[in-house]
């Protein structure tokens, strides 16, 4: 039977939160240590702080390298907001225009009605 003791790789040998390491074989048959990089709760809906679909939970540091296409959605709003909350404002806007015209109707009316 092989050797099954993994050196751990830099100067932080505890196994720590944030320095945890898994045991992978090479194919050169060598056992190494990987570190396992923590996952984050990723980007969040701007409105209802829900989690965004679409877009990858990784660190800050981590988008840098991505392409654009994996960091955003090709959508108004893509990437800070969620599609239900981008469509609420949508109709809200639509909502207060037609308010806005019914009373300007609602105004002439009454000024031809005098």
């Amino acid at each position: 039977m092989g050797d099954n003791r993994v050196t751990r790789k830099g100067r932080h040998p505890y196994n720590t939160k944030s320095n945890r390491a898994k045991p992978v074989r090479t194919p050169g048959g060598k056992l190494v240590a990987r570190i396992v990089v923590k996952k984050t709760k990723g980007p969040r809906c701007s409105d209802c702080k829900t989690s965004l679909p679409g877009i990858q939970h990784l660190k800050n540091s981590a988008y840098r390298n991505l392409k654009k296409r994996e960091r955003t959605v090709s959508r108004a709003y893509g990437g800070t907001t969620c599609a239900s909350c981008v469509k609420q404002r949508i109709v809200r806007a639509f909502l207060l225009e037609e308010q806005k015209a019914v009373k300007k109707l609602m105004q002439e009316r009454a000024a031809a009605s005098k």
